[in-house]
């Protein structure tokens, strides 16, 4: 048959039923004891009228409809698929958007502290997550930097000389451990009465961001151990030093303020001290501050007593922690009691870092996809799906939320497919340059997910508030 008639037949069969409801009762009639019933056009019409969501409210304005539409789009993504988050409960990140947002007006720095192990070295996922941050907040400068460089940054150059002596939480047995004198990049350098100092220049690459390539605003976070401390800050059109007495011995910081930012400067000291870090910062707004822990599975954080770690955070105004850790773990667990045991530690040091900065929201990120070898074929680390499902639960029962790279590569089996397109390196562990890059907007566009939903609700709030 051809099309023709089918299209006409079907237009037949629809009129003849439309004429027929028109026609027979509206209350039906009775066969025997069976009720028969005929729908016609005008109820079928009225009946899709009452359900459509226009017609259900007719005093809410169409904006509001395409807000809640909206509302629902990002609630999905927030909540579902690979760049979702694990959240402890729905609107958990609301106090750190609200920080953030308010950093420009209020002439605030609000700090994103991003620990992490060897993924995150030379400044890898963290530049593409500040670069987001402060295109949308403000904010400039590369952020934390420790006083001697340990591993080289993309970022920023740095020289020191002096005879400091590094303590540190992690590395390999040649560094000094202390009795929890890391202070917030989990290692410092000592100073003992002598003098050092430290230059530290913006990289000039084109791939770094304008905005990185700038500070004026110093901040050193140190703790003077009772002697006499002076430490001045030189730049080409400017010279600034501070001195202690020794009175005011104790972890604390020293500001310095320019009228006009710089890219490099120069940074002296003597006396004795601990010095935990340099903040180069570049006016109000968003600060997110990278610091790797080569070989760490976050576990140091309980190595700083509260006091200690809670003292160095007072220095800052901390909006959000993320940790991102568990890869280094991946090849030793082997079994679901190690994979729980791990997780509870994590929790412990969860736990620690609320009682530390309270007022922050904590954000773990799980580990990427790994390949090992089973049976001669590149296969997941067996050990990852369980493990990333039991990171989740634990940083939601600890009050903080969850963020997958397993899930936002791919899932099982992607890092091959990764390392085969240039994205992550032979070892099949970590990302390159490519894949860093890629992550890092990955993280970005799900937070900014984040941020989004959060404006559409505040935004609905507000209307509702308008209209009372």
């Amino acid at each position: 048959m051809k099309p023709g008639r089918i299209l006409t037949f079907f237009a037949c069969v629809i009129a003849l039923l439309a004429l027929v409801g028109e026609f027979f009762p509206r209350d039906g009639v009775m066969l025997g004891d069976t009720h028969i019933g005929f729908a016609s056009l005008h109820i079928l019409v009225e009946a899709r009228q009452q359900k459509s969501p226009v017609k259900s409210n007719p005093a809410e304005p169409p904006e509001m409809l395409q807000a809640r539409d909206s509302i629902q789009y990002y609630r999905t993504l927030v909540q579902q698929g690979d760049l979702r988050f694990w959240l402890p409960e729905p609107h958990y990140l609301d106090a750190f958007w609200r920080a953030a947002e308010s950093a420009r007006r209020t002439g605030r720095t609000v700090r994103i502290l991003h620990y992490g192990d060897s993924q995150i070295e030379m400044d890898h996922i963290t530049s593409r997550l500040r670069s987001r941050m402060q295109q949308r907040f403000g904010g400039g400068g590369p952020g934390m930097v420790p006083f001697q460089t340990i591993t080289p940054s993309m970022t920023i150059s740095q020289s020191t000389s002096g005879e400091l002596a590094h303590l540190a939480s992690f590395g390999d047995s040649t560094v000094l451990r202390s009795r929890g004198d890391y202070g917030p990049m989990m290692q410092c350098f000592r100073l003992h009465g002598g003098g050092a100092s430290t230059t530290l220049r913006a990289s000039r690459s084109s791939s770094v961001d304008d905005r990185v390539k700038r500070f004026s605003r110093f901040t050193l976070v140190h703790n003077n151990r009772g002697n006499q401390l002076k430490a001045t800050l030189t730049d080409r059109q400017h010279k600034a030093t501070y001195e202690s007495d020794g009175s005011n011995s104790g972890i604390s910081s020293i500001i310095w303020q320019l009228d006009s930012a710089t890219n490099a400067v120069r940074i002296n000291v003597s006396g004795s001290a601990d010095l935990y870090c340099v903040l180069l910062d570049d006016g109000p707004g968003v600060a997110v501050d990278n610091i790797p822990m080569r070989g760490c599975s976050g576990q140091q954080f309980t190595l700083v007593p509260q006091a200690k770690l809670s003292a160095a955070y007072a220095c800052m105004d901390i909006g959000l922690i993320i940790l991102q850790f568990g890869g280094n773990s991946v090849p030793y667990l082997k079994t679901s009691k190690q994979i729980s045991t791990y997780c509870q530690s994590l929790g412990r040091q969860i736990d620690h870092l609320h009682q530390c900065c309270p007022q922050a929201k904590i954000l773990f990120v799980g580990p990427s996809d790994m390949s090992t070898r089973l049976r001669g074929q590149l296969q997941t680390y067996p050990a990852i799906p369980e493990l990333i499902d039991s990171l989740a639960a634990t940083a939601t029962t600890h009050g903080a939320a969850f963020w997958s790279i397993y899930h936002a590569m791919g899932g099982h089996n992607s890092m091959p497919e990764w390392t085969r397109q240039g994205l992550a390196g032979q070892d099949y562990i970590h990302f390159s340059q490519r894949g860093a890059d890629l992550m890092g907007d990955r993280l970005a566009e799900a937070l900014d997910n984040s941020y989004t939903l959060y404006r559409l609700e505040r935004k609905v709030i507000r209307r509702k508030g308008a209209k009372q």
